[in-house]
């Protein structure tokens, strides 16, 4: 079976540098916040083109790090998307703010803009103020950045953006992740910059900002054993950042063979079936490949019939989950291009150790469906 993604290849084709990696963490004695997390956080800024980049426990904690250095909990709402992984959502809940969501542009699977300059001038009564926004760079390309930094500015809104899914896309030839006040990133193993457990990191240019951060990473700390705020333990372990330093090296390598698959997913599907959209403005860097098809359970089974995995990213939106079921604030549009999406979403086998047999196999499926 060719899994529709596979972390343990990554781990295999770098091997021989992982495990030197790890191994030098491991001699060095130094576990947590040491000379390997430093030197990731400085090759990821600089890779970015941040100033400062803080590592942390998880992608969720870094959105829920976020909010917390900009002052946004109880008695703020947050507009985001219905439409993106269940984290976005739980990390805005977890700082005591209220998420309200919004529909997205079913094109390509971001935030829509137009609605959200309705909510934002006509926002629902008893809702808090909006204070952030949170757009989801989904699948591995941009929201539509130019419309949403409007937005903002005319509002007096942050801008926290979650590139979970969009380590080195682009806008306008700038790295997703620059544009807020921070940037947001998971490094879970699946991502196309992926630890080999759990991680996340927080990107600013905001140096201040960029204190508050680790401060907050570590109990408030700015002196060792002493909260000069009420701050949480998320830190990034040294092995883990070791690793990272080795997985960042070839990631606009790995990135390159994304955007090959993608092309040949693109040259071998057949008409009734269109491949995703990209925006003319950015880069997409493939962390899903999705299409959509109404038959979905069918068109599944096909392919897993001949050996090749899929997966629906994500089966149901936020707001329909049990969770937050009916408790949830909605835009204007009540989220239905989401829910229409999460019948019909797919994406097919993505990471760049696909090899080309495997790759020829799944396009021959393709043209057959």
């Amino acid at each position: 079976m060719i899994p529709q993604a596979n972390p343990g290849a990554s781990y295999r084709g770098l091997k021989p540098e992982i495990d030197a990696a790890v191994a030098r963490a491991l001699n060095s004695g130094w576990y947590i916040l040491g000379a390997e997390g430093r030197a990731f956080e400085a090759a990821f800024a600089g890779w970015l083109g941040s100033t400062h980049a803080v590592g942390c426990a998880n992608g969720t904690d870094a959105l829920c790090l976020a909010l917390r250095a900009l002052g946004i909990g109880p008695g703020a709402a947050v507009a985001t998307v219905a439409h993106t992984a269940v984290a976005t959502v739980a990390a805005i809940e977890m700082v005591g703010a209220t998420p309200v969501l919004i529909d997205i542009d079913p094109l390509h699977y971001t935030m829509d803009p137009v609605e959200l300059a309705e909510l934002l001038a006509h926002p629902p009564a008893g809702l808090p103020p909006i204070r952030a926004v949170i757009p989801v760079h989904i699948y591995g390309q941009a929201a539509d950045l130019d419309a949403i930094l409007a937005l903002c500015a005319r509002y007096d809104l942050r801008l926290i953006e979650d590139c979970a899914q969009a380590h080195g896309a682009t806008w306008r030839g700038q790295k997703l992740g620059t544009f807020g006040a921070v940037g947001t990133f998971s490094l879970y193993p699946t991502k196309n910059l992926g630890a080999l457990g759990d991680g996340g990191v927080v990107a600013t240019s905001d140096p201040a900002l960029a204190a508050e951060l680790a401060a907050l990473r570590q109990y408030g700390w700015r002196q060792h054993y002493i909260s000069d705020s009420a701050g949480v333990n998320s830190r990034l372990d040294e092995v883990q950042a070791a690793i990272l330093q080795v997985k960042l090296a070839h990631l606009d390598a790995h990135n390159a063979s994304r955007q090959a698959i993608a092309g040949a997913y693109d040259a071998a599907l057949p008409a009734h079936i269109a491949p995703p959209a990209r925006r003319a403005e950015g880069a997409h860097v493939f962390h899903q490949y999705v299409v959509r098809v109404a038959d979905r359970p069918a068109v599944q089974a096909r392919l897993r019939a001949q050996g090749i995995g899929t997966g629906v990213h994500y089966p149901m939106p936020v707001h329909t989950q049990p969770a937050y079921a009916g408790r949830v604030a909605l835009g204007p549009a009540g989220c239905r291009a989401s829910a229409v999406a999460a019948g019909e979403v797919m994406s097919l086998p993505m990471y760049p150790e696909l090899t080309e047999a495997e790759l020829a196999r799944i396009c021959v499926a393709l043209g057959q469906l």
